[in-house]
């Protein structure tokens, strides 16, 4: 797999057994019964061990039948009657035992025969009596058995997660619905009262003044309605989203005359669903948050799924909100609910972390990160310098155990 790394765990597990296993080579050195009679081959071999331990994750089922092949070289080459079993050789057969336990089940029938390999080839080794071999039957049962407990717990949360995202999404969907009625409802109303007024006033040459404020705030009243309705029109199609519905959630901006593009790259159906569903709701905030602020012509959506990151950038060519008459911009804008900086050189006050000019504003930004940092990503967002903004987040997709 391109870019693949080995966990922090697979390293500590590798050193652990190499340093163990020198020690033990080099601490048993002797020419008597029962003491390494080639310490330079034997340490060699703990070497080799903790190499496998590395990718162990990447290749369960091969790391075991290469350590039990090697144990098998180093019983011709090495050990002889008088020389019993190297701890590392037991320790590192139970962690990839554990491992090939945790594998998906596609390795269930291969992982059982590596298992019995290893286990066979352990009873050759010298110092092998009934208890031994009794005792290293149950080890290695143990962390056989620890692992399908682990992989069946990890489905679980899984499983768990995604029913709870569901729900989340629904109900989601159902706060905007019924927001939409509510308000659109009561602003609609307001906006029809005000235009009966004006008309009230039509015969009246003395209130043309009245007359045209009563026709901003109709327009106003419509502009309302029909931005509330674009908006919730996002929310309200993320019931079940997911970056295989992007197009979808792309619509209402469409419709509302925005140029946007989505580009994916990669099999985004073998994200897992809570990553897949954290990227959507970047994309949906970013999206929402482009409609509301930043004045936008076109925006840009990349997904790039590899087999180790997804990558998320939502990109806008928007110039932000107009600055007000002492130069600060006028409300949050852009991609993420986040202020331009001001154009005006005597703008009276900057932009904090959150989003917000001059210490108020918005929590798109800081939404954004603090969901990207549960899923243990990195999260990016600024103006470029040719104008516009991005927001980039990348999740990584490596194993877990």
């Amino acid at each position: 797999m391109t870019g693949w790394r080995p966990s922090r765990l697979d390293a500590l597990l590798a050193l652990a057994v190499a340093v163990a296993g020198v020690v033990e080579a080099y601490g048993r050195a002797g020419p008597g019964p029962g003491q390494v009679h080639r310490p330079a081959l034997v340490a060699a071999g703990a070497l080799a061990a903790g190499g496998i331990l590395l990718v162990r994750r990447r290749f369960p089922v091969g790391t075991l039948v290469a350590l039990t092949g090697l144990s098998a070289v180093l019983r011709v080459a090495v050990m002889d009657d008088d020389y019993p079993l190297a701890a590392w050789q037991f320790y590192s057969n139970l962690i990839l035992v554990h491992t090939v336990g945790a594998a998906t089940p596609r390795h269930r029938w291969p992982g059982l025969l590596a298992v019995a390999a290893a286990y066979a080839l352990l009873q050759t080794l010298p110092g092998q009596d009934v208890a031994e071999s009794l005792i290293s039957a149950i080890f290695m049962a143990v962390a056989y058995g620890s692992g399908i407990l682990l992989r069946r717990q990890t489905a679980r949360t899984v499983h768990m997660a995604r029913r709870a995202a569901a729900a989340a999404g629904e109900e989601r969907s159902r706060i905007a619905r019924d927001l939409h009625d509510v308000i659109s409802h009561n602003v609609s109303l307001m906006t029809l009262h005000t235009g009966g007024v004006r008309l009230l006033l039509a015969g009246d040459p003395a209130r043309e003044r009245e007359r045209d404020l009563l026709r901003g705030v109709e327009r106003a009243g419509r502009a309302t309605v029909e931005e509330l309705r674009l908006m919730l029109g996002v929310l309200r199609g993320s019931g079940s989203g997911g970056l295989d519905r992007l197009d979808e959630l792309a619509g209402p901006l469409r419709d509302a005359g925005l140029d946007v593009r989505v580009e994916v790259a990669g099999p985004t159906g073998e994200v897992p669903r809570p990553v897949d569903l954290a990227a959507y709701r970047i994309v949906q905030e970013s999206l929402t948050n482009v409609l509301k602020h930043a004045r936008a012509s076109r925006v840009t959506v990349a997904v790039a799924v590899t087999p180790t990151a997804l990558t998320v950038e939502v990109t806008d060519d928007g110039p932000g909100p107009p600055s007000t008459a002492d130069g600060t911009a006028d409300g949050p804008a852009g991609a993420t609910g986040r202020p331009r900086a001001s154009r005006s050189p005597h703008a009276a006050g900057g932009t904090n972390a959150a989003g917000g000019a001059n210490g108020g504003g918005g929590h798109g930004i800081v939404g954004m990160r603090e969901r990207v940092a549960l899923h243990g990503g990195r999260f990016e967002a600024g103006a470029r310098r040719d104008g516009g903004y991005t927001v980039a987040a990348t999740f990584p997709l490596g194993t877990g155990s």
